[in-house]
């Protein structure tokens, strides 16, 4: 059984190495985009089976790329991880109301974010 994978959609490469860390100890595979158009593009070409979305993106924002990816038959059931670093009241709810599954603000512990992840798609 192949690795499931995980689309990482993050502009800050300080963000991106983090994950990138955390996932090497687990076995998930890890795609990167670093704006919302590619993350969306990237999404529905290579069909991860979750995605991390972050908010504030360059191009389109992670809202409007999730409204894109829930939209589109191909990605409208994966679950997406919705994070932002501008957790304001409410934002919760724009992000679930937007196609979210669930929501971490930053910053969040590595460990939160593992968590997060194993609920919505086990290792395997």
């Amino acid at each position: 059984m192949s690795a499931k994978t995980i689309l990482y959609v993050e502009d800050n490469e300080f963000n991106r190495k983090i994950v990138r860390d955390l996932l090497k100890r687990t076995k998930y595979a890890l795609i990167e985009a670093y704006d919302g158009e590619a993350g969306v593009a990237t999404a529905i070409e290579k069909k991860p089976d979750l995605i991390l979305m972050d908010i504030q993106l360059p191009k389109i924002s992670g809202m409007d790329a999730m409204r894109q990816l829930r939209a589109d038959p191909a990605t409208a059931q994966t679950p997406i991880i919705a994070i932002t670093s501008f957790a304001l009241s409410g934002d919760d709810q724009k992000a679930k109301e937007a196609g979210a599954t669930a929501y971490l603000a930053k910053p969040y512990s590595p460990f939160d974010l593992l968590k997060a992840i194993r609920s919505l798609l086990p290792e395997a």
